[in-house]
Formats: C-alpha cells, sequence, structure tokens
C-alpha cells in the first residue's frame, strides 16, 4: 500500500516557530496543515513568477509595435471615458 504523507523534519528560527505556534493555535489548526497551506502558496508563487518571466521573454523577443501601442492607448482611453469618477 502506498504511503498517504511523508514526514520531513526541518529547522526554523525560534522566533518564527514561536509565531506560527501562536498563528496556528488562534485558528485552530494544525502545524501540518499550516505548513502545507504555506508550501503550496510558495509553490504557486513561484509558478506565477515563471508566468510572468515567460512573459516577459515573450516580449523581448517580439516587442509590441507602434501601431499596437497606438491602438491600446485608445482602447484604455475609450475604456477610461466610459467610467463614472
Amino acid at each position: 500500500m502506498p504511503k498517504l504523507v511523508n514526514k520531513v523534519a526541518m529547522s526554523i528560527p525560534p522566533d518564527l516557530f514561536r509565531a506560527v505556534e501562536r498563528a496556528r493555535r488562534k485558528d485552530g489548526r494544525s502545524r501540518s496543515a499550516v505548513l502545507q497551506e504555506a508550501l503550496r502558496f510558495w509553490l504557486e508563487q513561484q509558478r506565477q513568477a515563471a508566468l510572468i518571466r515567460a512573459y516577459e521573454a515573450g516580449y523581448r523577443r517580439q516587442p509590441e509595435t507602434k501601431r499596437e501601442i497606438r491602438a491600446a492607448e485608445a482602447a484604455a482611453v475609450r475604456l477610461l471615458s466610459t467610467q463614472e469618477w
């Protein structure tokens, strides 16, 4: 039967440990739940950063033309002119 979880030992500074303990107790959560959420958040941030880097690299390879920039500016002006300020 496959393992459902993997146990991990980690070292963290005492002040960080105390802060996590206070927060998790206040929310009634386990250390495992808090750390799993933190790791999932970190992984999502890494994924987002990679997408941004790829997006930026694409624009460096093929920048917008002056015509495309003018069209985007005109669209923004049209959109902003319809908003109530």
